[in-house]
């Protein structure tokens, strides 16, 4: 197929992840930057070094994986079938049926709440928190509160992106934390 990449030998999962994001200006509102990942996701074979390159950091590690809505969802599902592991996914509040823990946060754009079935977990459970981009930190902090209070046990976060200069990482205190590209 024309204009789809592999990974080579000497090109690194970051540099392939960085050759496939694009900037969206003024995205979700003005003076935001979005950065777009669907570029990456649409390649086959660079979404596919990509999850092998998650999944190679968390063999036996972990029991479950965490896709936070909405790309998170797409990583978190595809890392989970390359473990062979099951997937929660926390979702925008009221999108779960049943009963939810919820936990509110802030956004670089706004405010937000996210929700997981209060059943999703056992306790003990090692979670692998997936997400796109670690920008400010709080939707990832509010995706671990929520594991946390379900009684299961943050083992890392894993990001695409993070944009470094947010210093979302900060918010996530001694939690692993690993992100593909920062910039």
């Amino acid at each position: 197929m024309t204009g789809v990449a592999e990974l080579h030998a000497d090109e690194s999962v970051a540099e392939l992840v960085a050759s496939r994001l694009r900037d969206i200006p003024d995205f979700p509102k003005p003076g935001v930057l979005f950065k777009d990942f669907t570029p990456l996701i649409a390649d086959g074979p660079a979404l596919g070094a990509l999850v092998r390159d998650i999944a190679d950091r968390y063999r036996d590690r972990v029991d479950v994986i965490v896709g936070i809505e909405a790309r998170g969802f797409i990583l978190g599902a595809a890392v989970a079938y390359e473990l062979g592991l099951g997937m929660v996914p926390v979702r925008k509040a009221g999108k779960l049926p049943g009963e939810t823990l919820r936990e509110s946060y802030a956004l670089e754009y706004g405010t937000a709440e996210i929700e997981v079935h209060n059943d999703a977990f056992e306790v003990g459970q090692r979670v692998l928190v997936i997400d796109d981009v670690l920008a400010t930190g709080g939707t990832a902090e509010a995706a671990c509160s929520l594991v946390e209070r379900a009684g299961a046990e943050v083992a890392a976060i894993e990001v695409v992106l993070e944009l470094a200069f947010l210093d979302g990482r900060s918010r996530l205190g001694d939690r692993t934390v690993n992100a593909i590209l920062t910039v």
